[in-house]
């Protein structure tokens, strides 16, 4: 399975922090938001992936991981002109999606628990259906919203509702089957003019092809788009580092964790960092309990 980060639009909840940059690249905790969906793809064991921003933004992104072999990754890059919607990536990802796909967006913070197996699953089987993960909000207004029936299917699907009749969002990581790029093709502007992935969902919910996996209570999901979100995932990933010793969003750890690089380029990537960096002393800490 391939996997697409969708970081594109304009991060206007953001502003004026996103006026001259993306919101992807804005800190959380000691690092660039962008870093947490492709540490969650790394961790998935997803190794090819395309990177999809703005004309604007792509740059400076493509300068944070060049072509991923650091990571032991392969990472390709694409521009989004405008923000025509969150389906809009299939399209524009045409010639990459050759096999099945795993999408998730910039904004988006997981700390996932027990779904993990699961979701590495998806990315391990052959998949030919689509499936979405499910979180309880209080907001669901601002989200696509799910119902769900009693053995917990879902049953309908609805893009942000006037009036929710549930509290269960679909966020921001999806698992498509390789005819994802035909389905997509189907698709029209919405009212607000955009390709809804809500729509392509339903599309699968149609066919009686979507799985759906909900969040446990342990997980996190943290959408980082507003002020407010942007400082709580900071201290929530603080937490989770200072009492878990989990290297969320630690791009060097994981990769050395899942083998896609040796020990001797882990540590040409520490040393690639001034000494007394805190990021360094971190990899360290995080890699081997140790110091830098």
């Amino acid at each position: 399975m391939k996997g697409i980060v969708l970081a594109g639009g304009s991060g206007s909840r953001l502003a004026p922090l996103t006026n001259t940059t993306s919101k992807q690249l804005l800190p959380v905790y000691d690092k660039p938001m962008v870093y947490y969906p492709l540490a969650t793809l790394m961790d998935l064991g997803i190794k090819e992936v395309l990177i999809i921003s703005t004309p604007r933004d792509l740059p400076n992104i493509e300068a944070l991981f060049g072509d991923g072999n650091q990571f032991g990754l392969t990472i390709t890059y694409r521009i989004q002109s405008a923000p025509n919607g969150i389906a809009e990536c299939f399209l524009i990802a045409d010639d990459f999606i050759d096999e099945p796909v795993c999408l998730i967006l910039g904004d988006n913070i997981f700390i996932l628990r027990e779904e993990l197996l699961q979701l590495r699953r998806f990315v391990q089987e052959p998949l030919d259906t689509a499936a979405i993960l499910l979180c309880q909000v209080q907001d669901p207004e601002r989200f696509g919203v799910a119902n769900c029936d009693e053995k917990g299917r879902v049953v309908k699907l609805e893009e942000k509702p006037c009036t929710p009749t549930s509290n269960l969002a679909s966020v921001g990581l999806y698992f498509y089957p390789a005819d994802v790029l035909d389905k997509a093709r189907q698709l029209k502007p919405s009212a607000r003019g955009e390709l809804e992935i809500t729509d392509l969902n339903n599309i699968y919910l149609q066919e009686n092809r979507l799985n759906a996996l909900r969040m446990t209570e342990s997980s996190l999901w943290l959408d980082a788009g507003t002020p407010d979100s942007l400082l709580q995932a900071s201290v929530e990933v603080e937490h989770e580092i200072r009492e878990h010793g989990n290297p969320v969003g630690y791009l060097e750890v994981l990769a050395l964790r899942r083998g896609l690089i040796s020990e001797t380029s882990f540590e040409a990537l520490v040393t690639s960092l001034k000494p007394g960096t805190p990021y360094r002393e971190k990899l360290r800490q995080l890699a081997f309990g140790r110091d830098a």
